[in-house]
């Protein structure tokens, strides 16, 4: 896991408010401000944050589904911030990615085999029409469904077998690169462990690289390698898998970590951080720190001065004042 697949430096998306008779922007919600990420080959990286943190929006800025304001995105290297047409058609090959929600994701007029088909058709993966249906059976065994589910429609499945098929979509090209939008939300927990298992055995299998985005703790803790925390648009901190949840640092990460339930009653806890109010909007963010209003350890600086990621461990990142910079 030594080569870089994918570098993110400064992406920031900012969603027009427009308002009045001709139609001027009045403001802007700031969903993503100044992310930067580097990804692996090969590993896993999760991505957590409360509801409306912006995991989603980096998700789709990262794979060009929705246009970045600004910032750039490497691939292998390469600059794909400007691709446009064809060349970004040509990128799609390379990176996918599974939606949360099974069921609207699978178009309901379409069989499963057609669902699964069509990238390979978009992408001209296959010569004939005998090679495109190997192709979906292959698909379908991978990801664990019976051969006759390619004759039947979406409706007929249920939520954990609709994610197998939109896992095998993605798959249909032989992409590098796959970015979760938070797969197994939508599912039971008994379901969940199951859809988990499969993306690492693929991984495997494979060699794919995943932006696992969640905001299911536990579930980001199995599967990661490294894991990043957003609050209101920003990275807050970043560390191994085992790091972050040994040694969370930043006081949001450490309020995430004290909510995550016990499997018994009797199971060592710390106290649970409870935090005071609401997510500010990210229409009108305060001042100094975002996170300064909710959070247990603020000082007066905490309003004024804005904190920037710096390393407070060995390999582990965060952005609080009051979290001494390593080596001091």
């Amino acid at each position: 896991m030594s080569e870089t697949l994918l570098k993110v430096e400064n992406i920031t998306k900012y969603f027009p408010i427009k308002g009045g008779l001709l139609g001027k922007n009045v403001a802007n919600v700031k969903a993503v401000q100044d992310v930067n990420l580097e990804i692996k080959r090969g590993e896993t990286l999760g991505l957590v944050g409360e509801s409306g943190c912006g995991k989603s929006t980096l998700g789709r800025c990262i794979i060009k589904l929705i246009e970045p304001t600004s910032g750039k995105i490497f691939f292998a290297g390469e600059d794909i911030t400007q691709k446009k047409g064809a060349e970004l058609r040509a990128l799609r090959r390379k990176m996918q990615i599974i939606f949360q929600d099974p069921y609207a994701s699978l178009n309901p007029r379409m069989t499963v085999g057609s669902i699964i088909s069509e990238p390979i058709e978009v992408h001209k993966l296959t010569k004939t029409r005998a090679q495109r249906k190997d192709r979906v059976m292959e698909l379908l065994d991978l990801v664990g469904l019976r051969p006759e589910a390619t004759n039947r429609y979406p409706h007929e499945f249920s939520g954990g077998q609709r994610q197998r098929i939109g896992i095998a979509r993605a798959l249909a090209v032989d992409p590098e690169f796959i970015v979760c939008d938070e797969p197994v939300s939508a599912l039971d927990v008994s379901i969940q462990a199951q859809v988990i298992n499969l993306l690492m055995d693929l991984q495997k299998k494979l060699n794919l690289t995943y932006l696992f985005i969640a905001h299911d703790l536990k579930v980001v803790e199995h599967i990661s390698n490294r894991v990043a925390v957003m609050y209101l648009g920003k990275v807050v901190e970043m560390a191994t898998s085992d790091d972050l949840y040994m040694h969370a640092q930043h006081p949001y990460t450490k309020a995430l970590l004290s909510a995550i339930p016990v499997p018994t009653p009797h199971a060592k806890k710390d106290k649970r951080i409870l935090l005071k109010g609401d997510v500010p909007s990210p229409i009108d963010p305060p001042p100094g720190c975002y996170f300064n209003p909710r959070c247990p350890q603020k000082v007066d600086q905490c309003t004024q001065k804005v904190p920037q990621l710096k390393n407070v461990r060995p390999d582990h990142l965060a952005s609080c004042l009051e979290v001494p910079p390593l080596g001091i």
